[in-house]
């Protein structure tokens, strides 16, 4: 890239990104509503967060790839374009089909945000900047999104993503723009990807169906890796075990957390009898813990070794997991929440940088985007693991 990071504040940077994780987490107290409003089912009304998880994990390596060839200002007013458009059709559409692809169009232009936001931190505490406050922002979309749908609807909930667009002109003054790259975009290698990504989501509603199309599309796109191994998916990225270390460990924490997002709501009320407004503003307030110490974390990641840092990230994802499974109290889920939050943003931010370092220069998009793919599959994935075990 022939930006420098740090000539973009962080401030900005965090303001392009962190609205993507209120927007997506704004459905999750508003299923109901919007599934009554629309003549559907809640859990076919849960399409409506899949899909918005699942096109942001797959438009996060086209805007990567995208970076790579034809600079930062190229993708962010692509990415500004999608957002508008998108979020225009779901304000104003009377129909599941049209919502959805404008929630779409809204996933994808929020991918490149955060894609280009990630790329231009630069460092580990900046990044822990952007993850912190995604997650705060996070924390707060169940409960913005409860409130703006009482208020007005539960469209404008679902278009609280233009705030990026506030964010767009600053940091498109400390762009520039690159020159066209060499070589043609293989769009075979992006195809397959998007396909296996897709089969992934799909397993918990259409297991059998959807895996295989995701063992096929595995099974092409690695023969096609072997074909063209500095095409879309890169093979000196995959070669690397830092780079497959750390997407499993953001893959499997974000997967744990976006599930218990979406399921901690439900057994609260359930197993403690909360209401709809406690139960957000007690996960508000943990989730918002959680961010905290994901800022802390970053900030010392550096003086803890990789090994360390996976170990921690690990062990809190699991008793977050275990106490969602085994406990009845209110207080003790939402730690559980909190406790997800931390692990799942605290990979995003330390196991970004070291997926960044494990690829030349070159392809550090790339790599970001990888990485990013693989903790956005858990975004994809929790919501339909959620309904398929509490939800339904």
């Amino acid at each position: 890239m022939s930006e420098s990071s740090r000539s973009v504040p962080i401030l900005w940077l965090a303001l392009l990104a962190t609205p993507v994780a209120a927007a997506n987490n704004a459905a999750v107290l508003i299923l109901g509503d919007m599934s009554r409003s629309l003549g559907i089912t809640t859990a076919t009304g849960s399409w409506l967060v899949t899909v918005f998880a699942l096109a942001l994990a797959i438009a996060t390596p086209l805007i990567a790839t995208l970076l790579r060839r034809r600079g930062t200002r190229a993708a962010l007013w692509l990415s500004a374009a999608f957002v508008a458009v998108g979020t225009l059709l779901v304000a104003v559409s009377p129909w599941l089909p049209l919502t959805l692809v404008g929630r779409a169009g809204q996933a994808a232009g929020g991918a490149g945000m955060m894609a280009i936001a990630m790329n231009l931190a630069g460092t580990a505490r900046r990044m822990g900047v952007i993850s912190a406050g995604s997650g705060m922002l996070g924390a707060v979309g169940p409960l913005v999104g409860e409130r703006l749908t009482d208020a007005v609807s539960w469209r404008a909930a679902l278009s609280i993503l233009v705030i990026t667009l506030l964010a767009v002109p600053a940091v498109s003054r400390h762009t520039t723009q690159a020159p066209p790259a060499e070589g043609r975009f293989d769009a075979r290698g992006a195809v397959l990807l998007a396909v296996l990504s897709s089969g992934l989501v799909l397993l918990p509603s259409n297991p059998l169906p959807a895996l295989a199309v995701a063992a096929v599309a595995a099974v092409l796109l690695a023969l096609h890796i072997r074909r063209r191994p500095d095409g879309y998916v890169p093979a000196v990225a995959l070669r690397s075990r830092l780079l497959r270390g750390s997407v499993l460990v953001a893959f499997v924490l974000s997967v744990s957390y976006f599930t218990l997002l979406f399921a901690i709501p439900q057994l609260i009320a359930d197993r403690a009898g909360w209401s709809t407004g406690s139960v957000a503003a007690g996960q508000m307030i943990a989730m918002i813990a959680g961010s905290v110490f994901t800022l802390v974390f970053a900030a010392v990641s550096a003086r803890l070794g990789q090994t360390n840092v996976r170990a921690v990230l690990l062990t809190v994802g699991a008793v977050a997991a275990a106490a969602a499974v085994f406990a009845h109290s209110a207080i003790v889920l939402l730690v559980a929440i909190g406790l997800a939050v931390f692990s799942a943003t605290g990979a995003n931010a330390t196991q970004s940088m070291a997926a960044a370092s494990a690829v030349p220069d070159r392809q550090r998009p790339t790599s970001i985007g990888l990485f990013q793919l693989g903790y956005l599959m858990g975004g994809a994935l929790g919501p339909a693991l959620a309904t398929l075990l509490v939800l339904r």
